[in-house]
């Protein structure tokens, strides 16, 4: 099967909404036997000032699943997705307290990286999802 970025990017919805660590494993499992190789990794904390560990999480486990090979093109495809998902959410999110989850996807060329949460505001909650997209060159 050939799977197009839209694919790629549902899948990375599918992982950052995933409910549990097992409901995470399952997907993963699942998309493996697809081709689809992806990870899921918890965030939180104030948005702003958490925003470089977000971005070091994804990278984190992007390569601890073999996602992406170890090198600046890949590192900076990831960060590049991840800060673009990242600004999708910031302006309701901007200086508050958020949690919630990265999921990451690949296949081929394709990466997309979605990041879903809620935005704690007294015991009000806001739900807000953001996605990035990069293309880059297939891992040999």
């Amino acid at each position: 099967m050939n799977w197009s970025s839209t694919d790629i990017a549902k899948a990375s919805v599918k992982m950052a909404i995933s409910s549990s660590r097992e409901a995470e494993n399952k997907l993963v499992h699942s998309f493996n036997k697809k081709e689809i190789k992806t990870a899921a990794v918890d965030i939180g904390g104030n948005l702003i000032d958490s925003i470089p560990k977000i971005i070091e999480r994804a990278l984190v486990a992007s390569k601890r699943s073999g996602i992406i090979k170890d090198c600046h093109v890949h590192d900076g495809a990831v960060a590049g997705a991840t800060r673009e998902a990242i600004m999708q959410v910031s302006t309701k999110a901007n200086g508050l307290n958020v949690g919630g989850k990265i999921g990451i996807a690949r296949y081929k060329e394709h990466l997309s990286v979605c990041i879903f949460m809620s935005i704690g505001l007294l015991h009000l909650n806001e739900v807000v999802i953001g996605l990035g997209h990069r293309s880059i060159p297939e891992i040999n």
